[in-house]
């Protein structure tokens, strides 16, 4: 194992950047740059890096590489998903964040015979922006009766709010829109509102339950075509909508 040397002025995640076998960084090691306290909290961040991780058809045990002591040999852009997955309320997650953006961007600038255009290097920042859901793909398909929701049981991926709520709008007895059903879900203690920016976050409890999750979004500043983090999306998985479905079938069933 070889550490890079320590400099005053080295950030730390690059001092703890391991050159053995080429560059990879240890789970052990970041987990507490990122302010996580146990390791059972921080694998279930690992958990959620690691399904990013194949949502961009890239071999999640080439950049996931389990290693003695339960700890993991993370490549440089499955630190960067650990570090997008990581709890945004903790300033040290930000930090990590900053880091491993901008050297996975400046890690993307160069290419042979031609530059990556804008969508390119977002489309490597962030994972997930662009990918295909294929639960969302199928929820088109489905229609508004029990077989629907027999589909939906067999059904993998996450949603939108607004894509959850035209969801659970094909059963003819609800009639629930994006607000209202941002509104449920913050009754329900499955989210909450940001003191910061203001914006959607789902509560850990409900991610670690599987019915709620986060995607990382940024967009490219229209003048500098610098990439800017956006808060995250958050998204109600498939257990979690199933999860709903049955909230409101109990309510209308009490009516």
């Amino acid at each position: 194992m070889r550490l890079q040397p320590l400099h005053d002025t080295v950030s730390p995640f690059e001092r703890i950047r391991r050159t053995d076998r080429g560059e990879h960084w240890s789970a052990r090691d970041l987990m507490p740059l990122l302010g996580y306290t146990t390791w059972q909290h921080f694998a279930d961040t690992i958990e959620r890096a690691k399904t990013a991780c194949a949502n961009t058809h890239r071999e999640v045990g080439v950049h996931f590489a389990p290693t003695e002591g339960g700890d993991f040999r993370l490549t440089r852009f499955a630190a960067y998903l650990v570090a997008m997955n990581g709890d945004p309320r903790r300033a040290a997650v930000a930090r990590a964040q900053t880091y491993f953006t901008a050297k996975i961007r400046d890690t993307a600038r160069p290419r042979p015979r031609a530059e990556l255009t804008p969508r390119e290097i977002a489309e490597l920042v962030i994972r997930e922006a662009d990918r295909a859901d294929t639960a969302e793909n199928r929820a088109a398909a489905l229609e508004p009766d029990a077989n629907a929701w027999r589909t939906l049981a067999a059904a993998k991926g996450d949603y939108a709010v607004a894509d959850a709520a035209k969801l659970l709008s094909r059963d003819e007895r609800i009639e629930i829109g994006e607000i209202r059903l941002f509104a449920f879900l913050a009754d329900q203690g499955w989210i909450y509102r940001d003191k910061g920016d203001g914006a959607w976050r789902a509560y850990q409890s409900a991610v670690a339950a599987g019915r709620m999750t986060e995607r990382a979004q940024s967009h490219l500043h229209p003048r500098t075509g610098e990439l800017i983090l956006d808060p995250p999306q958050v998204r109600v998985t498939v257990a979690g909508v199933r999860l709903l479905h049955s909230l409101f079938a109990d309510r209308l069933a009490t009516a």
